[in-house]
């Protein structure tokens, strides 16, 4: 990887990335800075399964939402700068196409979790307790 893009993915990353990420969205319901416990643990609201899901889903939703959705999306820029930077140079032009598949399908598998979380609760027969 060449200094220029190493620095400017660390700018990226460092000045725009990361205080987005940690100022979130103060209307969202499934943000850490909303509360990441949905009960305070006294007696007017007691903790319970409902609340560990909660907690699990809040996690859950941090997790694809900012972290996995951004590195997808980052990595197919850089597989698509090193594909197009190729010049006919048949092994960086496979790094490039590599970066790119691999970037797709763990975008495709983060975005069709939920999908497969519910399945195997269901399968297992936990289906009540679905994130």
């Amino acid at each position: 990887m060449s200094k220029k893009l190493f620095l400017f993915i660390l700018v990226f990353i460092c000045f725009i990335a990361v205080p987005t990420f940690a100022l979130g969205d103060k209307n969202s319901t499934n943000n850490i800075s909303s509360g990441l416990v949905p009960c305070d643990g006294t007696l007017s609201s007691p903790c319970g399964w409902k609340q560990v899901v909660g907690m699990l889903n809040g996690i859950y939703s941090f997790i694809v939402d900012k972290i996995a959705v951004p590195l997808a999306i980052l990595a197919l820029v850089v597989g698509g700068i090193i594909l197009m930077a190729s010049a006919g140079d048949p092994k960086a032009a496979g790094l490039g196409k590599t970066i790119i598949w691999s970037a797709i399908i763990g975008l495709l598998l983060a975005l069709c979790s939920k999908l497969i979380i519910n399945f195997i609760l269901n399968a297992i027969g936990a289906g009540a307790y679905s994130v």
